[in-house]
């Protein structure tokens, strides 16, 4: 063969959110360094940058969580790690509005680390990055289905400019209720005064195309229609012009490059109940649709991340999907500084601190992050490929200082026995669902193509 990329064999290691705050070179924690080695080695290692990079040039848009900002040379730190590239489609995109999200891509090119997810308009947003490797080059993708309508981006037109921000992926969702709660609806809406604000809207064309209501079975009650039924259920789907959009971008990335990676930024949940894992480590319909159809399209790879805790692995087409991997890094907890709408939700005031602030939050450890321990159990698989097939996939079960003390806690180390055994079994489980075995051997997880 004349280049190592047509033997089609490669390892890509995948990791979730990213929250950094603070250098990572000063550790020397021999489980630290394994885990840089283990990132270093794979021929691409990609995970979601879910944090700002910036030195609070621009206005803040609190997103009610943390008020995401690093210092710029931290990305130095990622690249460091072994981190290839980023996506960056997220829901705290814009907590510094357009301008710190504009800022954190600058930053992403001038510390040379590819970023997908985001641009100066939506195709921007939807089109790949790229990285070379010795084994074929690599595009990576990025979405989110969870922002802020602020943070969407937008097309462009030959007489008007598009918008930045993120490639923010919709869905529709069906719900439907039982009779007496569509007629309790029905008669709020009429009572409360938005049947006429509906009507209202419909005749100025601020509906859009949006199709009214069919009053015999459909009401529409504050910004959501509901369909009438013998039971309740929520069915979501994915906007079909949005995938539209995006095909062309998978179609790009797969004649520019050897393998396609896409990643998924999702919070939302999927139904609850044992056959679909438990309510919230459950994906929702629309999430498994898009990452079905990403594999269609010709992705090798989706990963999923967004609710900062493991969901299943589901092996698809001989492709591997990752609803969840949780986060890499959880430093959101020592952010520099906290706007005041941060302190009024605590009832804070001037004299109080962002220390002040994240334990009002956290409650002294005893809600959020802090308090539940599924959000400390997390992994890195490394996927790997052999002659354009899926080999296998080891899977790291990462720690990250669960119960320690804020300064201390949230980078990432390869897992002790005692935590990585827990966290690989409990993965074991969510991935039942899909039928996805995974053997445990020597503290690692294994999964064969």
């Amino acid at each position: 063969m004349l280049y190592d990329a047509q033997r089609g064999d490669i390892s890509i290691a995948l990791g979730g959110d990213a929250m950094i705050t603070r250098r990572m070179r000063p550790f020397k924690e021999d489980r630290f360094l394994q885990l840089v080695d283990i990132l270093r080695n794979a021929d691409a290692t990609i995970l979601n940058l879910e944090m700002l990079f910036h030195d609070y040039e621009d206005s803040w848009m609190f997103s009610g969580g943390t008020p995401t900002r690093s210092d710029p040379r931290n990305i130095e730190e990622l690249k460091w790690m072994g981190v290839d590239a980023v996506t960056t489609a997220n829901n705290h995109a814009f907590d510094f509005s357009e301008g710190g999200f504009l800022t954190t891509l600058r930053h992403c090119n001038e510390f040379g680390l590819p970023q997908a997810g985001g641009g100066k308009n939506m195709d921007e947003a939807r089109a790949p990055a790229f990285v070379d490797t010795a084994k074929g080059r690599v595009a990576v993708l990025g979405a989110t289905s969870s922002y802020s309508e602020q943070s969407r981006a937008g097309m462009g037109r030959p007489d008007f400019v598009g918008k930045p921000g993120v490639n923010g992926v919709r869905h529709n969702v069906a719900h439907t209720v039982t009779h007496p709660v569509f007629d309790a609806l029905k008669l709020a809406n009429k009572e409360l005064g938005y049947e006429d604000l509906q009507a209202a809207s419909r005749a100025f064309g601020f509906s859009g195309n949006v199709r009214a209501p069919n009053p015999a079975t459909e009401v529409q009650f504050i910004n959501t229609r509901f369909t009438v039924g013998e039971e309740f259920s929520r069915k979501t789907a994915c906007n079909k012009e949005d995938l539209d959009g995006i095909s062309k971008w998978i179609r790009d990335a797969k004649q520019q490059a050897d393998w396609v990676v896409y990643g998924f930024h999702s919070h939302e949940s999927g139904p609850t109940g044992e056959m679909h894992g438990g309510g919230r480590t459950s994906p929702p319909e629309f999430l498994v649709e898009f990452a079905h159809w990403s594999i269609d399209q010709g992705c090798d790879v989706f990963v999923g991340h967004g609710p900062h805790f493991l969901k299943g692995i589901e092996i698809y087409k001989g492709k591997p999907i990752f609803y969840s991997l949780g986060h890499l890094i959880i430093q959101n907890e020592t952010v520099p500084w906290v706007p005041s709408e941060g302190y009024n939700n605590f009832g804070l005031g001037y004299e109080h601190t962002p220390g002040d602030f994240q334990v009002a939050r956290t409650d002294h450890d005893r809600r959020g992050f802090p308090a539940d321990p599924a959000y400390w159990r997390t992994i890195v698989p490394i996927v790997n490929f052999e002659g354009r097939k899926l080999k296998d996939i080891r899977i790291y079960p990462i720690e990250l200082g669960y119960k320690l003390p804020v300064p201390q806690r949230g980078r990432p180390l390869l897992a002790s026995r005692e935590h990585g055994q827990e966290t690989l079994e409990w993965l074991q489980q969510l991935c039942q669902p899909y039928g996805t075995r995974i053997s445990i051997e020597h503290g690692t997880g294994l999964i064969m193509g």
